[in-house]
């Protein structure tokens, strides 16, 4: 599926485009998990699945102190433990969980809008 938005400035990481198998930033494909914000681009973050995330993959995402943290659980939706969620809550960090797909679409609006948001997106295998 492909991502259109108003282009952002070409320093920002932006999601192209998603498909099962691959996700495309500012025109590279790429086909293991990352992590995303508008200034940084984590390729092959650990977890390749959501039974992977453990609580340092949460961490990671944590000390990148974005102002909202999007979780894609791969092609379905799947929820953390609650004291998985607490480590973010406790920062004072707004987290959402959702498909991958749905989180690549709901990472590009947010970072569209100057929010500092960061993403933990598992590409689930074709």
């Amino acid at each position: 599926m492909k991502l259109e938005l108003e282009q952002p400035g070409k320093d920002l990481y932006r999601i192209d485009s998603y498909n099962t198998g691959v996700i495309c930033i500012n025109g590279e494909h790429l086909t293991a998990s990352l992590i995303i914000t508008p200034h940084l681009l984590v390729q092959d973050w650990p977890p390749q699945s959501f039974a992977d995330i453990a609580s340092q993959h949460i961490e990671q995402l944590i000390q990148l102190r974005p102002e909202i943290i999007i979780l894609g659980t791969g092609r379905q939706l799947h929820f953390l433990t609650p004291q998985l969620t607490v480590l973010i809550h406790r920062q004072g960090i707004g987290f959402e969980t959702m498909d991958t797909g749905a989180a690549c679409r709901s990472y590009n609006l947010l970072m569209s809008e100057g929010r500092n948001v960061a993403a933990g997106l598992l590409v689930p295998a074709p």
